[in-house]
């Protein structure tokens, strides 16, 4: 569709978005790339955030990009049937994750003894998981 032939003020909305897109790509999720794409966009947006206010004008941008990383997840998202610490394993690996990244769940430490087997996932672990992945928690459990 042209933009030019929309009417009223569509033409200045469709050039405004057209800027924001060229600085902030913001697209429908169709493939993983375009995933990855947005999951980097939520991340510096969530650095950008922990730094700032709560009325930041920027947190309904963030809660919109997670919204779609979200609807994505829930529909994209294949979960081996296999032992929780590989279903770990799997969804750091499918999004780009490293241990690191799941500081607010768990210690870096506690994944990698995790991963390795030393540790089991305990139940909030497990729960805070399944949130962090909008998974069933039983896939941890």
């Amino acid at each position: 569709m042209n933009a030019d032939r929309l009417p009223g003020p569509f033409p200045d909305v469709a050039h405004t978005w057209s800027m924001l897109q060229s600085q902030l790509p913001i697209t429908p999720i169709r493939n993983e790339e375009d995933y990855q794409q947005m999951v980097r966009v939520a991340n510096t947006l969530s650095d950008h955030l922990s730094h700032g206010n709560g009325e930041d004008p920027l947190a309904d941008l963030h809660a919109i990009v997670t919204d779609l990383i979200g609807r994505w997840e829930a529909h994209s998202v294949t979960i081996p049937k296999a032992e929780p610490r590989e279903v770990l394993r799997h969804l750091l690996e499918t999004h780009g994750l490293k241990q690191k990244d799941l500081i607010g769940i768990a210690s870096p430490t506690v994944v990698s003894d995790i991963l390795a087997g030393r540790r089991a996932i305990s139940k909030k672990v497990a729960k805070a998981l399944a949130s962090r992945f909008h998974i069933d928690v039983s896939a941890f459990l």
